[in-house]
């Protein structure tokens, strides 16, 4: 029989057997009571993890961060603040002046010291361009379709449609920037049928924008299949999944990101399989993705986890304390480090 730990062989052996029964039952109920602790404390660190959650060291949003919530641990750089040595600098240039639609010369008429009269040209005048945008006034073609009857049978002939001519109201320029704005700038309908009205001039009615858009995303499916060819043969995809609403129902809006090209789809799935058709089946380069389970089927080797997630991860080991934490911490020193070294690559210093 297993005596306490706290009492010899030799005196457990003298002790009645109902000692021996209820100093057993008591040992076994303090095992019981401090797996219970342990386990109430891995609970409570959870719960205290959760608590103290922010958009830096999780995947919540920065507007959901508390006011106190701290700024991020950073190593100060040795970096001086602004543009880099040898970094060009981005302001806009102005036009050759054979590209300006007017120029307007101001000369002086006379000199400011002395009054005396001036003339000539300056050889290198200061140049200052004004963007202006002309009034918008839509241009309205009207088309008079006649039909001839004929002398000789009596039979009425129509002439023939001239190619390229819609067959409905709006040419193919409103057309696109109806598109433009329901899609590129989230405008409702019925603030785009304000805008085309009050900014082009163009009236329009509410229930013609489906229609319009219906016809746009018929006129460019040949080059978004093109896009959708153009990510399965590149070496590198980012790829990532949101929320969406799609006639009322829940869906969502996938994307595919590469260098030069990103495609978004929507489906009403976020299963691995509309990652398989975005990439497609000859795709075979770096997958980037967070750690969501829809990309498990890729191969570990050839895929990328994002990078801002990681640095939320490292961020919450660190809040752990002790040795997390201390992990936490060289695992940020080392990716700060390494995106000083990749900044400095990017921009040739």
């Amino acid at each position: 029989m297993e005596t306490p730990c706290a009492i010899p062989h030799d005196m457990w052996e003298q002790l009645p057997p109902e000692a021996q029964a209820y100093m057993q039952a008591l040992e076994a109920r303090v095992e019981a009571l401090e797996a219970m602790v342990q386990a109430l404390q891995e609970h409570n660190r959870a719960l205290q993890e959760q608590l103290y959650q922010t958009s830096r060291n999780s995947s919540r949003p920065p507007a959901s961060d508390p006011p106190q919530s701290e700024r991020p641990h950073r190593p100060r750089s040795k970096r001086r603040r602004g543009g880099q040595p040898g970094h060009p600098g981005h302001t806009r240039s102005l036009l050759p002046v054979e590209e300006v639609d007017e120029v307007v010369v101001i000369k002086p008429e006379q000199c400011a010291h002395c009054h005396a009269p001036l003339s000539g040209d300056d050889p290198k005048p200061w140049r200052h361009q004004v963007i202006e945008i002309p009034p918008i006034k839509p241009v309205v073609t009207e088309y008079q379709w006649h039909q001839l009857a004929c002398p000789s049978c009596g039979t009425t002939t129509r002439a023939p449609w001239p190619a390229g001519v819609p067959s409905g109201t709006y040419g193919p320029r409103v057309q696109a920037t109806v598109a433009l704005c329901t899609g590129s700038y989230r405008l409702s309908k019925r603030t785009t049928q304000q805008a085309m009205e009050e900014v082009f001039g163009v009236p329009m009615s509410v229930g013609t924008i489906s229609p319009l858009e219906q016809a746009t995303t018929a006129a460019v499916a040949a080059p978004v299949e093109e896009a959708r060819t153009y990510v399965h043969e590149q070496e590198v995809a980012h790829l990532d999944e949101t929320s969406w609403r799609q006639s009322n129902q829940p869906a969502w809006l996938w994307v595919a990101v590469t260098t030069w090209v990103t495609v978004f789809v929507v489906r009403m799935s976020r299963g691995g399989q509309v990652a398989r058709e975005l990439l497609g089946e000859r795709f075979g380069g770096i997958l980037v993705t967070d750690r969501y389970s829809a990309y498990n089927w890729y191969p570990v080797r050839w895929r990328q986890l994002c990078w801002a997630h990681l640095l939320r991860d490292f961020e919450a080991m660190r809040d752990r304390g002790g040795c997390s934490e201390e992990l936490g911490d060289a695992l940020l020193t080392q990716a700060h480090q390494m995106f000083t070294w990749w900044h400095r690559v990017r921009e040739g210093t």
